[in-house]
């Protein structure tokens, strides 16, 4: 007996689109669209490359042959056998003790610009103008700046009776040269934020103060510094990595020198990649960097506490 074979058509019923059977809304699919570029770019460009980093930090590779594993022979020549290393960590956090000198003077700044004087948006747009400018230009500007024959700030000081230094030239000067530079590019970014940080201080406090008879420096002190402290310690976290990764600014006023006087941890990392061919060294540089840069940011925030008034 043949089995009965039925002539009913099965009817399928219609495909769901994707956001109906996933229950999404459609203001979140676009919301999803919409940042999925830059996650894919996260992806390939940093996460991804960081990982490999890590396992090139393990190796011996210089970009023309396979990469040899060496185990932990790169991070043992990096902190018990390379001199010169620890010589820029040293360079490195001497160029950052211009970060509170940038801090201060950026708050004076901000509050004489912050008072009804004549031609306030010129100054304010003098101040914030370096910050938009090409770093390179501003880095060349300076040389000429700090030149020892022809410098305007050796001219300056020729004029009152000092003979400038070799600014650049000189193992004592081309550091603190560079500092000047980096507080001098920096006060544009801490000016504006201390503007906006001063101008949403609570008047009423200040008014109440007025009638306990507080004078000038009290009220700075008690009203002024703790309310604007989320600005002042979000400019020195941001200004500390800046600091610790700046690269740019020495490779052209000085490639490091003279004598690896102003040779940075980021420029020494740049000149094992790519002059010295060294890959797997230099990333164990960098992972030792980021290391560093990951604990002061922990200290910084643990004792943010004691300090920061939100």
């Amino acid at each position: 007996m043949k089995p009965e074979i039925s002539t009913e058509t099965k009817v399928q019923s219609p495909k769901k689109p994707l956001r109906k059977r996933f229950n999404i809304k459609e203001e979140y699919l676009w919301g999803y669209l919409f940042v999925l570029p830059p996650i894919l770019g996260f992806m390939l460009f940093a996460f991804l490359p960081m990982l490999f980093s890590i396992y090139v930090s393990f190796t011996a590779f210089d970009l023309y042959n396979p990469a040899v594993f060496n185990g932990l022979d790169n991070y043992k020549r990096l902190l018990f056998e390379d001199d010169l290393f620890r010589k820029t960590i040293i360079n490195t956090f001497y160029a950052a003790l211009g970060i509170p000198l940038s801090i201060v003077l950026s708050l004076i700044i901000a509050m004489a610009l912050n008072q009804k004087i004549k031609g306030l948006s010129f100054f304010r747009t003098a101040f914030f103008l370096p910050t938009v400018c090409s770093i390179v230009a501003l880095t060349l500007l300076w040389r000429w700046i700090f030149n020892s024959d022809f410098g305007l700030l050796n001219i300056m000081l020729g004029s009152i009776g000092i003979d400038g230094p070799a600014w650049l030239s000189s193992e004592t000067w081309a550091m603190p040269a560079m500092i000047i530079q980096g507080v001098w590019s920096g006060l544009g970014m801490g000016m504006i934020l201390y503007l906006a940080a001063l101008q949403s201080v609570n008047p009423a406090l200040y008014e109440a103060a007025d009638i306990d008879g507080a004078n000038g420096w009290n009220k700075f002190r008690y009203i002024t510094i703790p309310s604007i402290s989320p600005t002042t310690f979000f400019l020195l976290i941001t200004s500390t990595i800046t600091a610790l990764q700046d690269f740019q600014r020495f490779m052209i006023m000085t490639e490091g020198g003279p004598n690896y006087a102003t040779t940075t941890v980021v420029y020494y990392l740049f000149l094992n990649a790519f002059r010295y061919m060294e890959m797997g060294y230099a990333s164990a540089m960098a992972w030792v960097l980021g290391l560093i840069i990951l604990v002061i940011t922990i200290i910084n925030f643990k004792l943010s506490k004691r300090w920061v008034h939100y």
